[in-house]
């Protein structure tokens, strides 16, 4: 399904949107920028439960999820991604909703991700989510910031949301 808000579109990504994806990750400077390849992957083999929102040929919002092994009835957020100039204005919603509506999404009853304690923008957009789904949202540790090499990384937080009324 495509969808059109304000001259963006939004549309399963491809392989080939991977590498743009990859530089709009490193250019937001705030998420975890990962291998180019893994969100090649991740266009490629998950876009089903990938949203990219696109301005005249320029990725400039992107949404990776899957569902868990065996468990189509969770969705994990890995990553919600929204270039400088589009920040404000709902695009982020709105490729979470875009997401929400898919097919691959229709058993889901329940939403997972981590957020670091200091990102207030992604605790804000899944309280949003939570309220525009008429659910609850709980907090849990998630993973410890022992776990991740090098240091500097904060605790990862699990946000469980749901669960979500069949209406989605």
């Amino acid at each position: 399904m495509t969808t059109t808000q304000s001259k963006l579109v939004y549309r399963k990504p491809t392989a080939e949107d991977g590498g743009k994806v990859w530089q709009l990750v490193k250019d937001t400077q705030v998420l975890d920028l990962n291998s180019a390849y893994s969100y090649i992957m991740f266009c490629d083999y998950f876009a089903d439960t990938c949203v990219v929102a696109e301005s005249d040929g320029a990725i400039v919002g992107f949404v990776s999820a899957f569902c868990p092994p065996g468990n189509a009835e969770t969705l994990f957020v890995w990553q919600v991604a929204v270039d400088s100039s589009q920040r404000g204005k709902g695009v982020a919603t709105e490729l979470l909703r875009v997401l929400m509506q898919r097919e691959a999404c229709r058993q889901v009853n329940m939403v997972e991700l981590t957020i670091s304690p200091s990102n207030q923008a992604s605790r804000a957009l899944f309280m949003r989510m939570a309220r525009e789904l008429n659910t609850d949202m709980n907090v849990r540790s998630g993973y410890a910031a022992a776990l991740f090499p090098g240091g500097g990384h904060e605790d990862e937080e699990l946000y469980q949301i749901g669960p979500i009324p069949s209406a989605k």
